[in-house]
């Protein structure tokens, strides 16, 4: 006779469930990057535009730390997966585009508008094709690779465009449908079925530590140095990586097991 399963705690008791301040640290890093989002929308409204994209780079570093967190404190919730998403559409789906449209776009006819909408909608509706894949029993899928890029890669791509003007220190030097086109484009690819490169299962052979050591240290080195520069070089180095590992992860897996998804 198979032994009885416990029961999960009802929801009274879970409530009465008391939390200590390290395991609150997760969701509280996730409520920063939201303020720093919505501080770098504020900065945006008044011309702060430096400092703005900055503060959507802070807010995706707090991004990637706060699931990590809840994993090794093993604070993992309901809770927190809904308030990360949420923050990723504010920080990464809305700000970056209000971003780019007060910046250069303010002042073109309807489709600057069109193109912050067409890309907020796809960042959203790739965050909500992410929570599904994750809430899925589906055991097929290769948490190698994501579908589409994801919405904090998406974010630093749609801003290159601020990065080289700020590089070369004058404003907005891009054609305006250039810029909304870049806008459009890089949506489309949260929500299109590329296979992008997943970091969080890359593992590197002993021997190799010490190189990617030094690589992070130089590239850390460069973004203190020449940030914009920098930005956009990763940039087009992210993009080439797609281009490159899409042959292999098609070659390896065959089609995609959730081509079918919505």
């Amino acid at each position: 006779m198979a032994p009885e399963q416990p029961k999960p705690p009802a929801p009274k008791e879970r409530a009465a469930e008391k939390l200590t301040l390290v395991q609150l640290l997760p969701n509280m890093l996730t409520v920063l990057a939201i303020c720093a989002g919505l501080t770098a929308i504020r900065f945006g409204l008044q011309g702060s535009y430096e400092f703005a994209v900055q503060l959507i780079m802070v807010a995706a570093v707090l991004d990637g730390l706060d699931g990590r967190l809840a994993r090794a404190l093993k604070s993992e919730s309901g809770m927190g997966a809904e308030l990360d998403s949420l923050a990723d559409f504010m920080n990464f789906g809305v700000a970056p585009a209000l971003l780019l449209y007060t910046w250069a776009l303010e002042d073109s006819r309807n489709f600057g508008w069109l193109a912050v909408l067409a890309y907020a909608v796809c960042a959203v509706v790739r965050l909500a094709r992410f929570n599904v894949m994750r809430k899925s029993e589906d055991k097929a899928h290769d948490n190698a690779y994501f579908t589409g890029v994801p919405s904090p890669a998406g974010a630093m791509l749609v801003l290159l465009p601020m990065y080289l003007s700020f590089a070369f220190g004058s404003g907005p030097f891009l054609p305006d449908l250039v810029i909304a086109g870049w806008m459009v484009l890089t949506g489309f690819s949260m929500i299109s079925r590329v296979p992008t490169w997943s970091f969080k299962t890359t593992r590197i052979p002993r021997r190799n530590v010490k190189y990617l050591l030094l690589g992070v240290a130089l590239a850390i080195a460069a973004v203190a140095t020449y940030a914009w520069i920098t930005l956009a070089v990763f940039c087009v180095v992210y993009v080439a990586a797609v281009f490159v590992m899409m042959p292999r992860k098609r070659a390896l897996t065959g089609a995609d097991p959730h081509e079918d998804r919505p």
